[in-house]
């Protein structure tokens, strides 16, 4: 099914002698700056947009017959969709589904909503200022789209006073006026489910955030993105590949419930006061409308370590031979060249890649990245200096440089595994490690045999008389 308004879970040359180690201290120095402010500062900002969804004030619409708005004959529901198929809907969904048979409401408010058509889309995209917004539907139809796409749905019927209910309904209908329903749109704290979230928080006065804001889980971002990206190895590789540190910190229930089913599960614990102040359950029942036929979503996320390892050594295993070929022989030497040129273009645009992102858009989970130890971006200038070094063009000089920025990368590569055993350098990236280090080390070791000078033979001994 296509649908514009489904869930994208989707911020010099050398010089000198010594360029390779000024690279490697500035290469280290990005792996230790700031690691420890970059969540608090996300916390604060995600506390502070949520005081203010709060504090909106709403001017109450009348009802579709043009009565007042009358919760007492309302009834109010979170609508959960398990994921789908493509990458953008594996983490799921949800909507907010108000009804009243007397007075003819029908509404299901999606906050999910974009298109590929928006002005600007790949730009806003790829600078992570994402432009979402929210709409009511038909409820019925708009949920039978869902299980038509095969897509688990589960409606909680939710116990809110008749003035919660009607507040609630106004505050959808005002989110949804043109003037109110565009947000920035973030996939780890401002999605479809946090909106959701937030918007049922203000008609309960702040309580769901005050049972759960401090509640531990267990579980981090990276966790619920590895366990949800799983049955794709493209995405799951890409996003642990270019999603760093901040993702990594320990989330909250409140937090958690940027997933869909995870905002569902935690509905059930809650408790509210009823009109008379008595606690009373959040969920007043819970139907299974349609359960898809596709796999369950795994709980936890896989073991990929060894695998992820196996394609590193045998990448490895692919260059350490070639290092050998010191001979004169030419083709030996162009394969042994050109394998070590593409390792190193892909290292190298990563590397600027990782460089990129952090530093010039607002994908903030993509900041403070260790990645970028192993993707070193000074590995770009081996594309280039590896042929030349290896035809013997440009003297010992060339050969000298290319063997040291060649070893910059092997080093900091080796860093990268160093720091897993220090205080505060916890991202999750053992896997990338695995892939990455042994093919970085093997192309330092043969780029160093590739480029060193040729033995020469020594002179054969004479014996006898020396001819005149």
């Amino acid at each position: 099914m296509s649908a514009p308004w489904t869930l994208w879970p989707v911020r010099t040359l050398p010089g000198s002698a010594p360029f390779p180690r000024t690279v490697l201290l500035a290469c280290t120095a990005l792996g230790f700056l700031g690691f420890p402010a970059s969540p608090l500062r996300a916390r604060e900002h995600e506390a502070m947009r949520a005081a203010t969804v709060r504090s909106v004030p709403i001017q109450e619409p009348a009802t579709p017959d043009g009565s007042e708005i009358d919760g007492s004959t309302m009834i109010a529901s979170l609508v959960t969709m398990g994921p789908g198929e493509r990458v953008w809907e594996r983490f799921g969904h949800n909507a907010i589904w108000v009804r009243d048979p007397i007075r003819g409401i029908n509404r299901m408010y999606n906050y999910g909503m974009f298109s590929f058509q928006q002005e600007n889309f790949l730009k806003r995209f790829i600078q992570g200022e994402m432009m979402y917004w929210m709409a009511g539907f038909d409820g019925r139809l708009h949920m039978g789209a869902y299980v038509q796409a095969d897509r688990s749905v589960w409606v909680q019927e939710l116990n809110l006073t008749p003035e919660q209910r009607a507040e609630l309904y106004a505050y959808l209908e005002w989110n949804e006026r043109p003037e109110n329903r565009f947000y920035p749109y973030d996939y780890y704290q401002d999605n479809c489910s946090t909106r959701v979230r937030d918007a049922l928080d203000h008609v309960l006065d702040g309580r769901l955030r005050e049972l759960t804001f401090d509640a531990e889980t267990g579980t981090t971002y990276r966790f619920h993105t590895r366990r949800l990206l799983a049955p794709d190895l493209g995405a799951y590789a890409g996003t642990l590949f270019s999603l760093g540190h901040p993702i990594d910190r320990p989330i909250s229930a409140w937090e958690e419930m940027f997933l869909p089913v995870r905002m569902m599960k935690t509905l059930r614990g809650v408790t509210v006061l009823d009109a008379n102040g008595q606690e009373t359950p959040l969920v007043r029942s819970e139907d299974t409308v349609y359960l898809s036929s596709m796999p369950v979503e795994r709980e936890t996320p896989p073991g990929w370590l060894l695998g992820f390892l196996g394609f590193g050594l045998t990448v490895a295993a692919g260059v350490l031979p070639l290092g050998r070929q010191r001979s004169i022989a030419r083709a030996p030497r162009i394969a042994a060249a050109t394998l070590t040129s593409l390792w190193a273009l892909l290292v190298g645009v990563g590397g600027w890649f990782l460089v990129l992102v952090w530093i010039f858009t607002q994908h903030w989970a993509a900041h403070w990245n260790e990645n970028i130890l192993l993707f070193n971006p000074v590995a770009l200038a081996l594309v280039a200096l590896v042929p030349l070094a290896v035809a013997g063009q440009g003297g010992s000089r060339v050969g000298r440089w290319t063997r040291r920025l060649a070893w910059t990368v092997g080093a900091t590569s080796v860093f990268a595994l160093a720091i897993q055993l220090l205080p505060g350098f916890d991202q999750v990236n053992g896997e990338i490690i695995a892939a990455v280090l042994p093919p970085n080390l093997a192309m330092a070791w043969a780029v160093s045999r590739l480029t060193a000078r040729p033995e020469t033979a020594p002179a054969a001994a004479t014996t006898g008389p020396v001819p005149s």
